[in-house]
């Protein structure tokens, strides 16, 4: 199956001046990094799976699962140099996060619901906005633009849901109820095996589809990550 366009591995490993390597010694240099790629977890064969958050275009990004992965992948998403701005009514939630990311430094930020200022994303200084407000998410005044994308969060299939899912660039779907799984299964085109499998998932495992393509993902958080947000769970 050919690989997402947005959740993919690194690049090729170099290839020395001087030096052949046949096709399959090459294939072993695939390297666990990307561009700009933050690493969402590892595929069913270990290898890591990175998403491309920064982009120069508008890109959505839509996930129906837990608190605790929307969070790692704002950490992470931090560490990749970006601005993160989480839009949220649980700010309690978030504090810790915020605090403990930033430093000292305002990387990532915490506004109430509908109060998301201008962000003035840049090729140098792009943006991710995290939008966590609920199950019936206002339209955002802040929309998705070039160097700025935008994941919502849903924690459960929604009467928005089928809306979003057909609007975003990529849709990560974890651990739902049989009747959710076949509402999502029919909006995405997932395979019956795939729809029995949704209802079935531990946590931390989320399937994200793009494009017709999709790729089953287990997030392990790293020490700090566990030391901060505890262990991988899909309800909070």
């Amino acid at each position: 199956m050919p690989r997402l366009a947005s959740v993919r591995r690194g690049p090729r490993g170099p290839r020395p001046a001087g030096h052949t390597l046949d096709l399959d010694a090459l294939r072993a240099l695939s390297l666990p990094v990307g561009d700009d790629g933050v690493v969402i977890g590892d595929d069913a064969e270990g290898r890591p799976q990175l998403m491309g958050l920064h982009r120069p275009a508008p890109y959505d990004i839509l996930l129906i699962g837990g608190l605790w992965t929307a969070q790692v992948l704002a950490l992470r998403a931090a560490a990749t140099g970006a601005r993160v701005a989480v839009e949220t009514g649980r700010a309690r939630e978030w504090s810790g996060l915020a605090h403990a990311a930033g430093a000292g430094l305002d990387c990532v930020t915490l506004h109430d619901v509908g109060r998301v200022p201008p962000l003035g994303a840049t090729a140098d200084s792009p943006v991710v906005v995290v939008r966590d407000c609920g199950m019936r998410p206002p339209r955002g005044r802040v929309v998705s633009a070039p160097w700025l994308s935008v994941l919502t969060l849903l924690p459960y299939m929604s009467p928005v849901a089928p809306r979003l899912m057909r609007a975003a660039s990529l849709v990560g779907v974890q651990r739902v109820s049989p009747d959710e799984a076949r509402q999502a299964g029919g909006i995405l085109g997932l395979a019956p095996v795939e729809v029995e499998a949704l209802p079935t998932l531990g946590d931390g495992v989320t399937l994200w589809y793009a494009d017709g393509e999709r790729q089953w993902v287990v997030t392990n958080p790293t020490d700090a990550e566990s030391g901060l947000l505890g262990t991988a769970r899909r309800v909070d």
